[in-house]
């Protein structure tokens, strides 16, 4: 175990840096420390394929001037001489730097809320011997779920704890620690004809929430029930989207609202508060106080306090993501979204972003299709046009007949346009799922075209 500061020392060593940022010049500064430990195990069929164990620390220092410009440097050698050369570096970056507007420090108060359950002793306890049963209990379950199961490509569990600590010239002080663990399983599947690859995972900061039961079952279930996947017939059908495949999807709707992309015009949603932008079964929220979930935590990287914000509601658009410059330019005040890494400038980010459920749950939303397309994965995201919203993706699942879910499908192509399939959803499952920090249930959408054979 790495010897860390004490919090006294990391105090300290703060208050002296943003002096010296204001002796430098300066006419305000940050500071953002942090501290951690992780480990990782991962099997190979039953054999150890990695395992290991790492501890960091670090600080970032941000200076302002007092005509908008700001610079950053970041250093993990934390003695007199080295954070003295850091906060020259910054200054010299901020000198270097273009003015901006809008760059400000946080003036409120930075309020710890225990309630937020950031961190779970049971995680920070686990032991080698336990990160290793838990992999070779994952492995025993994939292997006895079914015999086409040829291989366990891997089953992994990493687990780790964070502390961080964030102080301003304003007078901004406070510490924050947290912890996560995560599970994977990766199989193999063969059916003498057929070969499929692939996998399920869970994290959170509840240990009590890691199935790795559930993990290795799923992923046996969604591998083997992909074997002979075939195109279908290219038209227009009702599509399933599965939990895990609709928080993809809300996850790249999310990034949408944040004022950075609206102000230079790299989203759909510039322009939108207030209109009719999806379904009216439609509620997106973006909400960085849910107990234990990845992305919660009492204050955003500027000290603000995180919140609640409805960027959706009954399909309607509501606001926008904000951190303080951007707020500034807005008129508006802050959401409490800015984020930021120790070599950062402050950005605007998601920290946990959901869809709505809805009140019935998926198997009966699957009983009333009387022809549709499931679909559990859509490979592609990440090439949406987020000006015109148009996107044409990947995508694989299993047909829908007379409200059973039937053969497998594989090697289709889903061409459609962000606001057409937001307004075109008809129905949202009470299926809420969590896949780190973005959550949707299952979603009915209508007259979406697939293209296949």
């Amino acid at each position: 175990m790495t010897e860390f500061l004490s919090r006294e020392e990391v105090e300290s060593m703060s208050g002296w840096i943003l002096d010296e940022a204001l002796r430098g010049g300066a006419s305000g500064a940050d500071v953002l420390y942090s501290e951690g430990a992780g480990s990782g195990l991962s099997l190979k069929d039953g054999e150890i394929e990695e395992c290991v164990t790492g501890f960091t620390a670090g600080i970032g220092v941000r200076t302002i001037m007092s005509d908008g410009r700001q610079g950053i440097s970041y250093g993990n050698r934390l003695d007199k001489l080295s954070l003295k050369d850091l906060v020259e570096w910054s200054l010299t970056n901020c000198r270097n730097s273009e003015p901006e507007e809008g760059i400000m420090l946080y003036e409120g108060k930075m309020v710890p809320d225990p309630a937020l359950d950031l961190e779970d002793p049971r995680i920070v306890a686990i032991t080698p011997r336990e990160r290793l049963e838990y992999c070779r209990e994952m492995t025993g379950y994939a292997r006895s779920a079914d015999k086409k199961v040829v291989s366990v490509r891997s089953a992994s569990w990493n687990d780790g704890w964070g502390a961080s600590f964030y102080c301003t010239t304003t007078g901004l002080a406070g510490w924050e620690r947290g912890s996560s663990a995560s599970c994977v399983v990766t199989v193999i599947a063969d059916d003498g004809t057929n070969t499929e690859i692939g996998g399920y995972g869970l994290e959170s900061r509840r240990l009590d929430e890691l199935d790795i039961k559930k993990t290795a079952l799923r992923a046996v279930r969604k591998t083997v029930s992909a074997l002979g996947g075939k195109p279908i017939r290219t038209g227009p059908y009702t599509i399933v989207i599965d939990p895990e495949t609709a928080a993809s999807l809300v996850e790249v709707i999310g990034d949408l609202f944040c004022a950075p992309e609206i102000h230079k015009g790299r989203s759909m949603m510039k322009d939108r508060l207030g209109e009719k932008v999806a379904s009216s079964c439609v509620t997106l929220i973006d909400d960085g106080r849910i107990p234990w979930k990845a992305g919660t935590s009492s204050w955003d990287s500027e000290g603000v306090p995180t919140g609640r914000t409805v960027l959706i509601e009954g399909g309607i658009a509501g606001s926008y993501l904000y951190n303080l410059q951007y707020a500034w330019k807005d008129g508006v005040a802050s959401t409490g979204n800015a984020c930021r890494g120790m070599s950062s400038l402050p950005e605007v980010g998601n920290p946990n972003v959901l869809l709505q459920a809805g009140c019935e749950s998926s198997e009966k939303i699957i009983s009333g299709i009387g022809s549709g397309l499931l679909i559990t994965d859509m490979m592609g995201l990440h090439t949406i046009d987020t000006v015109s919203g148009d996107f044409s993706v990947g995508a694989k699942g299993h047909l829908i007949e007379k409200g059973k879910i039937t053969k497998p499908v594989s090697g289709v192509t889903i061409a459609s346009n962000l606001k057409n399939l937001l307004n075109n959803i008809v129905a949202v499952g009470s299926d809420l799922e969590f896949f780190g920090s973005t959550a949707a249930p299952t979603l009915v959408v209508e007259d979406i075209v697939v293209a296949g054979e």
